[in-house]
C-alpha cells in the first residue's frame, strides 16, 4: 500500500488523561482516530483467528483469517503514516475488552463483527470531512471500502441479503451511513479498557 505524504494542518499533539486518549485535531487527530479504530478490529480478528467458534464453517475460518490480515495491515499502515509524517505524536497501543463477547460461539461472533465492521465505514465516513490533506483523503476510501467489503460479506452470513438494509444505507440517497467521531467513540469506548478509552473532543 502506498503511503501518502503530508503532515496536514495540524500537529496537535495526544495527551493521556485518566481514563481517556485524546487523539487531537485536524489530520493528524483523524489518522490517530483512524489507527485507534484499526487497534481495535485488529485486536477482535486476531482473536478469532486464533481460536475460532468450533461451529464456524471452514470457509468462515479462511475468510475471517483473510479479514484479521486486512485489519492488521490497516493498523499498521496508519502507524507507520503517522510516525512519519508526525513522529511522537502517534496514540499509544490500546487495551481492548471484549469480555462482552463469547468467542466461542459463532452468533456472538458474527454479531461483533457485524457492530465492528459498521461502525468502522460509518466512522471513515464521517471523519472524512476533518481531513484537509487530499492523500490521506483517497488512503481513507480506499480502506472504508474494504471495510464496506467485510460489513457485506458478515451481514450476510447473519441474515441473507441485508448487505444494504436502511440500518445502514440510506434508502432515499443510496448513500451509506456516517456516524460522528463522537457517536463511534461512545459505542467503542465499552471495548476499550481505563486509559484506552478514546476522547475525540478535537473533532467536532
Amino acid at each position: 500500500m502506498t503511503t501518502p505524504s503530508g503532515t496536514g494542518t495540524s500537529s496537535t499533539p495526544f495527551t493521556v488523561l485518566p481514563q481517556f486518549v485524546n487523539v487531537g485535531t485536524g489530520d493528524l487527530g483523524v489518522l490517530d482516530y483512524a489507527y485507534a479504530l484499526e487497534q481495535l478490529e485488529a485486536a477482535f480478528y486476531a482473536w478469532v483467528k486464533a481460536a475460532p467458534p468450533a461451529d464456524f464453517f471452514v470457509a468462515e475460518r479462511e475468510n475471517f483469517t483473510q479479514i484479521a490480515a486486512h485489519e492488521a495491515i490497516h493498523r499498521d499502515f496508519f502507524k507507520v503514516v503517522i510516525n512519519r509524517d508526525a513522529p511522537g505524536k502517534i496514540i499509544p497501543d490500546l487495551t481492548p475488552v471484549f469480555d462482552t463477547i463469547d468467542f466461542t460461539k459463532r452468533a456472538s461472533v458474527l454479531n461483533a463483527a457485524r457492530t465492528f465492521e459498521d461502525l468502522g465505514v460509518a466512522a471513515h465516513n464521517g471523519a472524512a470531512k476533518f481531513l484537509s490533506n487530499a492523500a490521506y483523503l483517497v488512503i481513507m476510501g480506499k480502506i472504508v471500502s474494504v471495510e464496506a467489503r467485510h460489513s457485506t460479506y458478515v451481514r450476510d452470513l447473519i441474515t441473507p441479503d441485508s448487505f444494504a438494509s436502511a440500518d445502514v444505507v440510506d434508502d432515499v440517497y443510496g448513500l451509506d451511513s456516517a456516524k460522528s467521531p463522537a457517536e463511534v467513540a461512545a459505542l467503542v469506548n465499552v471495548f476499550l479498557v481505563a486509559g484506552s478509552k478514546l476522547d475525540v473532543s478535537g473533532l467536532a
